[in-house]
């Protein structure tokens, strides 16, 4: 990192280190707590007992692969007052607000339409079905129907699932159930009110919905279903119509999972997302589109991000809407350093980066259209909207396309060097998304065919859970300070005069080890 990039991180970690402020946005009475790795079964569990016996906070959830525990808070208890308690306990690890993250989107443009507007549309301006997404006048500057043409006839026969972690999805949409695309969980029998495959979720046939904490994924947003349209669409032509001009599209060669954890008015927690992480890894989800995203940092959700790695996933994260440098202000999760996130930028139809979309040359992977995308709305209509929330699924669906062709073995790490070395050089993105370049289709197909990919993933541990770690998140101390300590995020000591001399202290030494 150059020298101005180290100052900002001096700054920034100055400032959380003294300062008791949290980000703004947080579920009110409620905490994520972290258990040490090595505590022992007794610590954990005299931990929570005591939290529930002295009445302060009782346990909503446990996630045992993280070891992590969400408490609702008694009345009248606040947020910090919980941490501070709860970090005085030996066997905790780190504990934080449960902060509250948003969809990427701008919204819905023009009013939906029918699949018959949509094709009559299609005649008139001359876009071929998903495959350049409605950018009125464009070619398919992605190369989707060339890849689509050299898909070879003996595959692997695996079938990828995308995880649209998200609003939900209208999983009766013409489009998805005349193609087959919603992912059935086949060791679940619907509507008799057990938990036939024991994974902790009752009837839960096609994902669930963990704001409701019912196995009824569907959306009441808009925005998860235009995202799994546009998933689904990397992968065939969702505007096929028979010769009534009725939806028609060919079956789905992959599966969408459906998991609502942004309410009615986008927004969700981070327990939620946490959970629908796991509930993704847990049943065999390939790739995990996140088109949602926030400011603050979560030691917890990284967590969650860190296992999916671990366990091959691919997450596909849109960058944010605020033509912000996330190298300079971060935006989460798009800005883990965790080796399997891929974070998309949006362009426009000419190759330039939208003028809302988030950038960073170190921290912002590859890019995507984003701008007036076409795509499903629930109620069989169709529509346009614009956002990193629509670049992120392009990638997302593409990924599932490559899979579909090579395997559901790729890890995230392989995929993720795929989408951005396989991709199109671009001169409007120099500086802006550390490929420089937008994604193609036909390129990354091109590349799986001829080259095996290998299951190579190197180890990571985070910048915040080891001093040594140089990742893409900060430098050394600077990073471990910043996220071991930071207000915004997990771990932080009790705020006051102990913390504001803690970032006196360490000043020095961040100018001396970083500028010198």
């Amino acid at each position: 990192m150059g020298t101005r990039r180290y100052l900002a991180s001096i700054t920034l970690a100055l400032t959380m280190i003294s300062g008791p402020s949290f980000a703004a946005d947080f579920v009110a009475g409620e905490i994520i707590v972290k258990m040490k790795d090595n505590a022992s079964a007794q610590q954990k569990h005299q931990f929570v007992g005591k939290a529930s016996l002295q009445g302060k906070m009782s346990l909503k959830r446990s996630w045992t692969r993280f070891n992590m525990h969400q408490f609702k808070l008694k009345p009248g208890q606040s947020v910090e007052n919980a941490i501070n308690e709860a970090m005085l306990d030996p066997g905790v690890e780190y504990a934080e607000p449960n902060y509250i993250f948003r969809k990427q989107s701008v919204g819905i443009e023009g009013e939906p339409m029918s699949a018959l507007e949509v094709h009559e549309l299609a005649e008139v301006e001359g876009f071929a079905g998903g495959s350049d997404y409605g950018q009125a006048g464009s070619t398919d500057i992605m190369n989707v129907e060339g890849a689509w043409a050299q898909l070879s006839s003996s595959r692997s026969g695996s079938v990828p699932v995308v995880a649209v972690i998200d609003s939900g999805v209208d999983y009766n949409h013409e489009v998805f159930v005349k193609s087959g695309a919603i992912w059935n969980n086949a060791d679940e029998i619907a509507g008799n009110g057990i938990d036939d495959d024991g994974n902790g979720y009752i009837d839960d046939v096609r994902g669930w919905n963990f704001v409701s904490n019912t196995n009824d994924p569907m959306d009441d947003d808009n925005h998860g279903t235009h995202v799994a349209g546009i998933v689904l669409g990397m992968t065939q032509n969702i505007l096929k119509k028979d010769g009534s001009n009725n939806a028609n599209p060919d079956p789905a060669s992959i599966r969408i999972m459906p998991l609502k954890f942004l309410d009615a008015n986008g927004s969700g927690s981070t327990s939620d997302a946490i959970e629908a992480i796991n509930y993704a890894i847990n049943n065999g989800a390939h790739v995990l589109n996140n088109s949602w995203g926030g400011g603050s940092f979560s030691q917890a959700l990284e967590d969650a991000v860190v296992s999916a790695y671990n366990s091959g996933r691919t997450f596909v994260a849109a960058a944010g809407n605020s033509a912000n440098d996330n190298d300079l202000s971060p935006t989460y999760p798009a800005s883990y350093s965790v080796p399997n996130i891929v974070s998309i930028a949006a362009t426009e139809s000419n190759d330039y980066l939208a003028s809302f979309s988030n950038f960073g040359n170190q921290s912002v992977h590859v890019a995507s259209p984003g701008v007036f995308i076409l795509s499903t709305l629930p109620n069989d209509s169709y529509g346009y909207s614009t956002g990193t929330s629509m670049a992120a699924p392009i990638s997302a669906g593409l990924a599932a396309l490559l899979m579909y062709e090579a395997g559901t073995n790729i890890n995230g790490f392989q995929m993720k060097t795929v989408l951005s070395e396989q991709s199109h050089s671009v001169n409007n993105l120099v500086g802006k998304v550390s490929s420089q370049a937008r994604v193609d289709a036909l390129r990354a197909l091109s590349y799986v065919q001829g080259n095996p990919i290998d299951d190579y993933q190197p180890d990571y541990t985070s910048a915040s859970r080891s001093l040594s770690s140089t990742s893409a998140a900060g430098c050394g101390m600077v990073s471990h300070v910043l996220n071991k300590y930071k207000g915004e995020g997990g771990g932080k000591p009790p705020w006051g005069l102990t913390s504001m001399l803690l970032g006196l202290l360490f000043a020095p030494l961040f100018l001396v080890n970083y500028l010198k």
